[in-house]
């Protein structure tokens, strides 16, 4: 599927707007390459360019990557949310191996997601332009040709870490794909020391880019011995399939990336802690789109003014970002954050001390499974929270998908409520933090109620916020993270509105 209108594209490619990188790619007849809008190579005619709106679809349209523009560094937009959440909980779960299994997995995926396997295949193609599964196969390419350009891990260890069957499949993939072995795209020779000190993958995002907002989010929020920030850097441990780690994020302006280290034995296991790290940071998020929508409304415009580059974060874990919402029910941030350095004290597992490179971290968040062995009687929480907890780990052991994203949000909100001590607000925050529902919105916090009074000039009730919100959809929970921006920079300047 090309985009429709030919002429807007094109005069896009011979500006080289910045506006439509990762939004738009544009294939050359005449080379059979496709590339970024913004790719510093010679215009091609109008007659030999052919419009897509995602990578996957110019190659399932038989086109190669570029060298020069690298489409595997365009920021991961997702500018079409607006109209197929479906879609978006698709690629989650695509990012999570849902379709490793290759064709057979799409019926799955689709029965997740509420829908026929037929009907999946139908949204992507009015989305993204290509099938699910060639989307899945694109993201591995363009992983996989990232690692070998920036990082210098051997050929076989990329070809795990992106994904590939095989160290045969990569490299006949790659021989087909760019008519050379994978080991010819990379600039210089490796060198080993890299093992040492971690492997570092760059997340590319579009600016503006509020680092400050969501840096200061979650040092307010870091769990003692887990998470931390220093000197600009946001450092967590982290355990997945049975291996422990940890990993670092810096920011990148200059490359409008953030930097991510990652110390972990499974290097499988790179794409799916690469996901994590999108989600809790919002790089996908077209801020400008979201912007432009919520700045329709005339007393909420200042906001965004105000916070161009806010970001909604997102949670490392569902599980955990669970956990973390039943410990927050009625008390403050800084209680909620010393009842978690509790919990990972009683029952986290201790991390090696070669698993990371700071001092600071010194456990990982339990699973599940420790939580469900452990008595709950010494963090001092009132019996109904730690039964909610108690509940909450048994239901997930039982369902390790409970956290993914499944049928619509609304289903996805009754779904959470089902669980002991899981009202109406933690749902609708776990939502918001982990499943990534962009129209997540929890109307009854109070810090977004006293947000609301801040532009309305009155507290309103839930109910009435609810109503407020209506034209602030799809993208509720980007105008709940600057309700509640709004919120903490009054508090801090002793402005707050009492109603």
């Amino acid at each position: 599927m090309e985009l429709l209108d030919r002429t807007a594209c094109y005069r896009a490619i011979e500006t080289r707007d910045s506006r439509f990188d990762g939004r738009l790619f544009v294939g050359v007849t005449s080379t059979g390459i496709y590339c970024r809008p913004i790719c510093p190579a010679r215009t091609p005619k109008f007659e030999n360019c052919r419009f897509f709106p995602s990578a996957a679809a110019a190659q399932e349209g038989g086109f190669r990557p570029c060298l020069r523009c690298r489409p595997e560094t365009a920021p991961d937009l997702a500018f079409w949310r607006g109209s197929s959440n479906t879609v978006s909980r698709a690629l989650a779960l695509i990012a999570d191996g849902a379709l490793d299994g290759g064709e057979a997995g799409i019926e799955a995926l689709a029965e997740r997601l509420g829908l026929g396997g037929r009907q999946l295949r139908r949204l992507f193609q009015q989305h993204l332009g290509a099938s699910p599964l060639a989307v899945a196969q694109t993201r591995r390419v363009l992983l996989a040709k990232q690692l070998i350009q920036e990082t210098q891990l051997s050929m076989a260890e990329i070809a795990l870490a992106a994904g590939f069957g095989s160290v045969r499949r990569f490299n006949e993939t790659f021989r087909a794909l760019y008519r050379r072995p994978p080991g010819a795209l990379r600039r210089k020779p490796p060198a080993r020391a890299e093992s040492a000190a971690g492997v570092t993958l760059r997340l590319y995002y579009r600016p503006p880019y509020d680092w400050d907002a969501i840096l200061a989010h979650l040092a307010a929020r870091a769990i003692e011995g887990v998470e931390l920030v220093e000197t600009g850097v946001y450092w967590r441990s982290l355990g997945l399939g049975g291996a422990l780690g940890s990993v670092a994020v810096a920011h990148r302006p200059e490359h409008r990336c953030l930097a991510v280290t990652l110390r972990f034995p499974a290097l499988g296991a790179l794409p799916a802690i690469a996901t994590r790290v999108r989600r809790l940071f919002d790089v996908g998020a077209d801020i400008e789109t979201i912007g432009a929508h919520l700045s329709r409304d005339p007393l909420l415009a200042p906001l965004i003014a105000q916070r161009p580059g806010l970001r909604a974060p997102g949670g490392w874990d569902g599980f955990e970002l669970a956990v973390r919402a039943i410990l927050g029910q009625q008390v403050s941030v800084g209680a909620a954050r010393r009842l978690a350095g509790r919990l990972v004290a009683l029952c986290g597992e201790s991390l090696p001390a070669e698993a990371t490179a700071h001092r600071g971290l010194l456990r990982v968040f339990p699973s599940p499974q420790r939580l469900a062995a452990a008595d709950l009687n010494q963090l001092g929480m009132p019996r109904a929270r730690r039964a909610a907890l108690a509940a909450l780990a048994a239901e997930a052991v039982a369902d390790p998908h409970l956290f993914r994203p499944f049928g619509t949000v609304e289903e996805a909100i009754q779904r959470l409520r089902a669980i002991r001590g899981v009202g109406e607000w933690t749902a609708q925050y776990i939502a918001l933090r982990a499943l990534r529902e962009t129209d997540a919105f929890p109307a009854a916090d109070i810090g977004l109620l006293r947000g609301a009074a801040l532009i309305d000039g009155k507290r309103p009730t839930p109910a009435d916020l609810i109503g407020r919100a209506e034209p602030w959809r799809p993208w509720r929970a980007y105008a709940a993270q600057h309700l509640w921006a709004a919120d903490a920079a009054a508090l801090a300047a002793g402005e707050m509105i009492h109603g």
